[in-house]
């Protein structure tokens, strides 16, 4: 099958909820990935690993000789996302990025998936909503050896009331790795509660499996 100008594949996997490293997911839950990142590999690991790795760098190198690869990484991966999503589905969702581990005031709050949903289709618009924000920095997953469970994260979110009205048919959850699930599990907790009606699944750059 043929590939993105990059690393990723042009399609979406779904996640079977049965795999070892995704504990917190159930067979209800609808969740997708386009490559797999190979854990404790560091960034020579596989070439969907490079990207994750310029995806996640840090906002302090902004200005720095190696920022233009995150911007590449982010133009990939909507290149990707565009190519599996079929186009008439576009319209018919509500893309909800996954908050950061900083929260918005922070110097290094990141808003990469929000961008890189906005980048999938610039013009029209797509109807992106950062309906859920992240109330308290923490440190990033990748860099913590504690992993949170799902009622931890969302005692950390709270709604934007203001944008949580109307959503399109599906609403996508968008984040970069999936790990164990947690932050799906917590952003479609809530999620669910303002929309009980609404189908809601997620979309992620890449699901985490272990090595060994």
């Amino acid at each position: 099958m043929a590939r993105s100008q990059g690393s990723l594949p042009q399609w979406l996997t779904r996640v079977d909820a049965a795999a070892p490293d995704h504990w917190y997911l159930t067979p209800s839950d609808a969740c997708y990935f386009l490559g797999e990142y190979t854990a404790g590999t560091g960034y020579k690991g596989s070439p969907t690993n490079q990207l994750i790795f310029n995806l996640k760098k840090s906002i302090d190198r902004r200005g720095r000789p190696d920022w233009h690869y995150k911007d590449r990484a982010i133009h990939e991966v909507a290149a990707s996302l565009r190519a599996a999503i079929k186009h008439e589905f576009l319209d018919k969702i509500t893309f909800v990025p996954i908050p950061p581990s900083k929260a918005k005031g922070d110097p290094l709050y990141d808003d990469r998936m929000t961008r890189v949903c906005r980048a999938i289709r610039p013009q029209p618009p797509l109807d992106v909503r950062e309906i859920l924000v992240q109330t308290a920095s923490t440190p990033a997953a990748h860099e913590s050896d504690s992993r949170p469970a799902p009622p931890d994260i969302e005692a950390l979110y709270e709604v934007e009331d203001a944008l949580a009205h109307s959503p399109r048919d599906l609403i996508f959850i968008v984040d970069d790795v999936l790990t164990t699930g947690a932050h799906f599990v917590a952003a479609k907790s809530l999620l669910s509660m303002q929309f009980p009606t609404t189908p809601i699944a997620g979309v992620f750059v890449a699901r985490r499996v272990p090595t060994g």
